[in-house]
């Protein structure tokens, strides 16, 4: 029987949270083509970033780990509405969460998204964000599950005639 654990992830998950990021890209971009891809070695890159949130008081990054091997993760930070102009709410954002493929409808979503949300509210964080892509009719309906609400909707114009 497999077992699933969130924890907290360590310098020995960040190539593989890498290569996830890579698998997340490209299923974006599979999904809708004016979604950007990587760059070459974006998964390095983007697994380089992720060190100092190991140690970041403000950053959370967890991990799905089924039987040893890393099969999800997901990335949380808490954030500031500007001062000088919004009144302050502790809010968090949801920066990147991703389960493999052959992962999904497992509960391991869910289960690091209620870790990430327990998180938050043990830092004192009233709300948190994320952004989805519109033709991602899954993970639509994965954030309608977990409570999500559209509060803002993010669109695009071309400027090209």
């Amino acid at each position: 029987m497999d077992s699933l654990v969130i924890r907290r992830a360590v310098a020995e998950d960040i190539e593989t949270i890498g290569q996830l990021w890579e698998q997340l890209v490209e299923h974006h971009t599979h999904l809708d083509t004016r979604l950007p891809e990587s760059v070459a070695n974006g998964g390095r890159r983007y697994a380089r970033r992720l060190y100092d949130t190991l140690r970041d008081d403000y950053a959370r990054l967890l991990v799905a780990d089924v039987n040893g091997k890393v099969i999800g993760y997901v990335l949380g930070m808490i954030v500031d509405l500007s001062p000088d102009m919004f009144e302050q709410e502790t809010s968090g954002f949801l920066a990147d969460i991703f389960v493999a493929p052959e992962q999904r409808r497992t509960g391991a979503g869910r289960a690091l998204v209620l870790e990430l949300a327990r998180w938050f509210r043990e830092r004192g964080v009233q709300y948190y964000e994320w952004h989805v892509a519109a033709r991602n009719a899954d993970a639509l309906a994965f954030w309608e599950s977990v409570g999500g609400e559209a509060v803002m909707v993010r669109m695009r114009a071309s400027v090209n005639e």
